[in-house]
């Protein structure tokens, strides 16, 4: 609302201001033009569940059961609440790394979970090993991972992975697992906890369409996992949305058959958008913290001598009219992202360098 009222440029919100592939919005038309347009089954159009699949092995090298182990979902917002309800009971605890997507804390906070947290910290946001050896334990019921990571762009490494797939293991702990930007990883290449050595059977994966295809207003998600842990999930879905949208899952078809290149095309467009985005804020004398994916870089803006993230956003937006996030809504404790505010780079060239533009004329260091 600030952002309107005062014409600035938002670089807040993670939502593309350019428009998803034609051949996807083509057969969206069509399939509504063909009727498709009633209640699909609970867990999904059967040609798209095995789409699904087909996607998930192709990235991960396994096979999965469309029909009994995919399970479409109202975007990937909807598979974690139904993940959360489906699978977490009052009491149990579940493990989350902050700074974490809100959804998160809010739909444990309706399981009834007791939520334990670890702090990533700048500058690499790596994972604290010993403090997460010291807070799993029997009593932990699950962890939830989120890689590419929303805010920081941090992507979890193999070895960070590896030691998360032992302690599970050897805790007996669940794993869920957010994959939205799978397919916006620069730096890496991403890795699935689904395909290390025996992770799948404990795993949840929850993926969506909206990131990679520029589509977010559709809600098209999704959650892989084995029958046993399916069964919970789709428990919760039932009653959370029954069914999701008929004729934009036919249409999410064509769009995971998209070739590699429609893949490669979008990585290398966003790394021009990101390096627009990330010049300018370097230029401008921000501490810009390294993203290896997602479409999101977090920087310190301490160097401004505003008081805190909050005040400083609210700075930027009246004084400066540019839109970022501040990071403490990503955190357990405020107090841990008060430094740190997060610039999105998912908007078009033109967009990108107006809104650097406006940093370096009125943004000034104190």
């Amino acid at each position: 609302m600030l952002a309107i009222k005062h014409g600035a440029i938002n670089l807040g919100q993670g939502f593309p201001n350019f428009d998803g592939p034609e051949f996807v919005k083509e057969a969206a038309i069509q399939a509504i033009k063909d009727g498709k347009n009633q209640y699909a089954r609970g867990h999904g159009v059967l040609e798209f569940n095995s789409a699904i699949a087909s996607r998930f092995k192709k990235d991960t090298g396994l096979d999965v059961d469309p029909e009994k182990e995919v399970t479409v979902t109202s975007g990937c917002t909807e598979a974690i609440a139904a993940t959360m309800l489906g699978l977490i009971n009052p009491g149990d605890e579940v493990i989350l790394f902050a700074p974490f997507y809100d959804s998160y804390e809010a739909t444990l906070s309706m399981a009834g979970a007791k939520v334990k947290c670890i702090t990533l910290r700048p500058p690499d946001f790596a994972v604290p090993i010993d403090e997460l050896k010291s807070t799993i334990s029997k009593d932990t019921r699950a962890i939830l991972i989120n890689t590419p990571h929303n805010p920081t762009g941090k992507m979890f490494t193999r070895d960070e992975l590896n030691v998360i797939a032992s302690l599970c293991i050897e805790n007996d702990v669940l794993v869920f697992t957010d994959e939205v930007y799978d397919k916006l990883a620069f730096e890496m290449d991403h890795i699935s906890m689904a395909s290390l050595p025996g992770m799948y059977e404990r795993t949840v994966t929850m993926n969506s369409l909206g990131k990679t295809f520029s589509l977010t207003g559709w809600k098209i998600g999704w959650a892989i996992a084995p029958p046993h842990l399916t069964w919970g999930v789709r428990q919760a879905h039932s009653f959370l949305t029954f069914a999701t949208s008929t004729p934009m899952q036919w249409a999410a078809i064509a769009a995971l058959k998209a070739p590699d290149s429609y893949y490669e095309e979008l990585k290398r467009d966003y790394s021009l958008k990101k390096a627009i985005l990330v010049e300018g804020l370097n230029a401008v004398g921000f501490k810009v913290f390294p993203s290896s994916g997602t479409y999101f870089v977090v920087v310190d803006h301490t160097p401004f001598e505003l008081e805190n993230d909050i005040a400083f956003c609210e700075y930027l937006i009246k004084e400066v009219g540019v839109v970022a996030i501040p990071t403490s809504v990503f955190y357990l404790n405020p107090e841990d992202g008060k430094n740190l505010v997060r610039f999105t780079f998912c908007k078009d060239e033109g967009t990108l360098r107006a809104a650097v533009e406006r940093m370096k004329e009125k943004l000034k260091k104190n």
